[in-house]
C-alpha cells in the first residue's frame, strides 16, 4: 500500500482551504452584486459589464500567472493571488460604499467599479492556476480527476457557506458580506504563507513552456470549457434579476434568496464531487457529455417556471451538472500535456471560465433586457450544439 507523504497531505489541506475561501468570496459577490448595483443606480447591462471586464482580465492574465508558477513557484504565485484578492476587494467595496453614500453619480461609480474590479482580478487570476498546478504536481495521472475534484469540492463547500453566511450578513448591510470575505481570504493567505511547502523548481522548467490555446492536444477541451462556463455565467448573472422581477422582492430579500439558490447549487455540486465522481471511472470528455444534458434541463426550468420552488430546483440540477463538468474539464486539460507544462495548462484552463464569464454576463443581461426567459433558452441552445460537437472529441488514453 502506497503511503502519502505528510508534506503532500498538508499541502492538499492548505490548497483545499484556499479554494474554499475563494469559493466563499465569489459566491458572496454574485449574491449581492445585482441588488447592490441597482441600489447605486446601475442598470442590468452595466452591472453585467463589471463582471465581464474583470472576467476578460482573468482570461488575459491567467495564462501569464500559470507560466509564472512554473518559474517562480506555485506557493509564491498563490500568495500573490490571495493577498491581492483581499486588498482589491477592500477597494472595490469602498467604491460601492462611497456610491451608496451619494458621493458618486452612477456613471462615475460604474467607471470606478470597473477599474477597481479589473485591478482586483489581475491579482485574483493567480489563485486558480497556482492551486490546480500544485495539485497536479502532487497527484499521479491516475488520481488527477480525484485531485481536481477535491479542489472543485472545496470551492463548492465555500460556495455553500458563502451564500448562507452572506445572506445573514446582508441583513446588516449589503456590503458586510464583502468585508467578511476579505477576512477569510487574508486568513487563507497567512495559512498558505506558514504551512504550504514550496515545490522545487527544476532547471528544465525555469523557462516556462509556451502553450497556445490552439495546441491540438488541448484545443477541443478549451472550446468546451469556454462554452460551458458561458452558459453558467449567463445564469449566475441574471438569476438575481429573475428572482427580483418575477417574485417582486426588495434588494435585501433578493440577496437572501439568491444566496439560498447558490447554496443549493453548490451543495448539489459538492455531493456529486464527493460522492459520485470518486465512484465513477469516466474519462474527462465523458463527464462533460453526461453533464450537458443535465444542465440543459436546468435551463429549461429557469425559462419556463415562475415560482421560487422551481427556480431552486433548477439551481440544484445546474449544480449537479457543473459538479460533473468542472473536474472533467480541469482533468482533461491536465492529462493532455506533459508534467513540465502543468503550470502553463493550468493557466490556460483557468482562463477558459474567465472568457465564458466575459461574454456570459454581457450577453445574458442584454438578452434579459429583451425578455426574461431569453438568456436561458440561449444557454439551452448553446449546450445542445456543444453536446454534439463534443461527441467528436477523443480523450487521451
Amino acid at each position: 500500500m502506497t503511503q502519502i507523504h505528510p508534506a503532500n497531505v498538508l499541502a492538499k489541506r492548505t490548497l483545499l482551504f484556499a479554494s474554499a475561501t475563494i469559493g466563499f468570496a465569489q459566491t458572496v459577490l454574485f449574491a449581492i452584486l445585482a441588488p447592490l448595483g441597482r441600489e447605486v443606480g446601475l442598470v442590468e447591462v452595466q452591472i453585467g459589464a463589471i463582471i465581464s471586464c474583470s472576467s476578460l482580465t482573468l482570461f488575459l492574465v491567467s495564462p501569464l500567472w500559470g507560466r509564472a508558477s512554473d518559474s517562480w513557484g506555485r506557493r509564491k504565485v498563490l500568495l500573490i493571488g490571495l493577498f491581492g484578492y483581499s486588498a482589491g476587494t477592500i477597494v472595490f467595496a469602498g467604491v460601492f460604499q462611497m456610491a451608496l453614500l451619494g458621493y458618486f453619480i452612477p456613471v462615475t461609480a460604474l467607471v470606478l467599479l470597473i477599474i477597481t474590479r479589473v485591478a482586483n482580478a489581475t491579482a485574483m487570476a493567480a489563485v486558480s492556476p497556482a492551486t490546480n498546478a500544485y495539485m497536479a504536481d502532487i497527484t499521479t495521472v491516475k488520481d488527477r480527476i480525484k485531485g481536481m475534484g477535491a479542489i472543485g469540492a472545496a470551492f463548492n463547500m465555500g460556495s455553500i457557506l458563502g451564500p448562507a453566511i452572506g445572506g445573514l450578513l446582508a441583513s446588516i448591510s449589503l456590503l458586510t458580506p464583502l468585508y467578511f470575505s476579505v477576512f477569510l481570504t487574508l486568513f487563507a493567505a497567512v495559512l498558505t504563507l506558514y504551512t504550504l511547502p514550496e515545490r522545487p523548481i527544476s532547471i528544465a522548467t525555469k523557462k516556462p513552456p509556451r502553450l497556445k490555446y490552439t495546441d491540438p492536444r488541448i484545443f477541443p477541451i478549451v472550446v468546451a470549457g469556454v462554452f460551458l462556463f458561458m452558459g453558467f455565467a449567463i445564469v449566475q448573472q441574471t438569476i438575481a434579476f429573475r428572482f427580483q422581477d418575477v417574485l417582486g422582492l426588495s434588494g435585501v430579500d433578493t440577496a437572501k434568496i439568491v444566496g439560498v439558490s447558490l447554496m443549493f447549487s453548490a451543495a448539489a455540486a459538492l455531493f456529486v464531487q464527493l460522492i459520485v465522481i470518486p465512484r465513477l471511472s469516466m474519462r474527462p470528455f465523458v463527464l462533460l457529455r453526461v453533464a450537458m444534458p443535465i444542465m440543459m434541463i436546468a435551463f429549461g426550468i429557469l425559462a419556463l417556471s415562475h415560482t421560487q420552488i422551481m427556480y431552486l430546483v433548477s439551481m440544484c440540477i445546474l449544480g449537479m451538472g457543473m459538479g460533473l463538468a468542472g473536474p472533467g474539464f480541469m482533468a482533461g486539460a491536465s492529462v493532455a500535456v506533459s508534467s513540465k507544462e502543468q503550470g502553463a495548462v493550468a493557466g490556460i484552463a483557468g482562463s477558459c471560465p474567465a472568457l465564458g464569464f466575459t461574454v456570459g454576463p454581457l450577453l445574458g443581461t442584454y438578452l434579459y433586457s429583451i425578455e426574461g426567459a431569453l438568456p436561458y433558452w440561449f444557454a439551452f441552445g448553446s449546450y445542445f450544439i456543444l453536446f454534439f460537437i463534443t461527441l467528436k472529441f477523443k480523450d487521451k488514453k
